[in-house]
């Protein structure tokens, strides 16, 4: 396998954001406003595995810009020491479910492609999982959140993996905002401990079932 350069991967991560404004493979494709596909660093170190898209997200285009959004940058930020743009932040689905409603299995299982490519292609060192579908999508697991977020995951091409609380469940208060200010500290201390090295891409497997 060829490694890809920054600007390959940079071009099919565009084409990919086209299709997936094109795609109809379930039935949010054609309630949405517009795709939601990611953003962020290419080439990043970490990378971000949401829900789905909200309101403002789905006007935007863009993965958390609402007050889950701010949360999320504040604690990349603040707790991270880095920017937003350092990291890739995506979603488990490209498509808003209406009225915010809980993502359907086929919907989930639509989506998947684009999922596994974006993993695929910027291929992260460390992969945090933000909430209960993202968390059990990446693992496998049927737990929740808040018995995942007490593990380590291994991915399948060897990434480790990390769950916790959605930014949206931290800002109504209580355990989850406790939880997730908790898991970033541990999320900073994982990244510092990272290997020099990434495995090489022709080694790596798929990313889950």
């Amino acid at each position: 396998m060829t490694t890809m350069t920054r600007e390959d991967v940079v071009a099919r991560l565009a084409q990919l954001a086209t299709e997936a404004e094109a795609c109809r493979n379930c039935a949010l494709g054609s309630v949405r406003t517009r795709a939601v596909f990611g953003v962020g660093n290419p080439e990043a170190d970490l990378m971000f595995v949401g829900e789905a898209p909200g309101f403002h997200e789905d006007q935007q285009g863009e993965p958390f810009v609402g007050a889950a959004g701010q949360l999320l940058t504040k604690l990349i930020e603040t707790t991270l020491g880095m920017q937003r743009s350092d990291v890739y932040i995506a979603n488990t689905l490209c498509c808003r479910p209406p009225g915010n409603r809980d993502p359907l299995p086929e919907e989930i299982e639509a989506c998947k492609p684009f999922l596994r490519a974006k993993l695929e292609l910027i291929r992260p060192r460390l992969v945090v999982a933000l909430g209960n579908f993202a968390a059990k999508l990446l693992t496998g697991s049927s737990l929740g959140i808040t018995k995942l977020r007490e593990k380590r995951f291994t991915m399948r091409d060897g990434t480790p993996l990390m769950c916790t609380f959605h930014p949206a469940a931290a800002l109504r208060g209580g355990n989850a905002a406790e939880g997730i200010a908790r898991d970033f500290e541990q999320i900073r201390l994982a990244l510092e401990s990272l290997p020099s090295e990434t495995p090489d891409p022709s080694e790596q497997l798929g990313l889950f079932e």
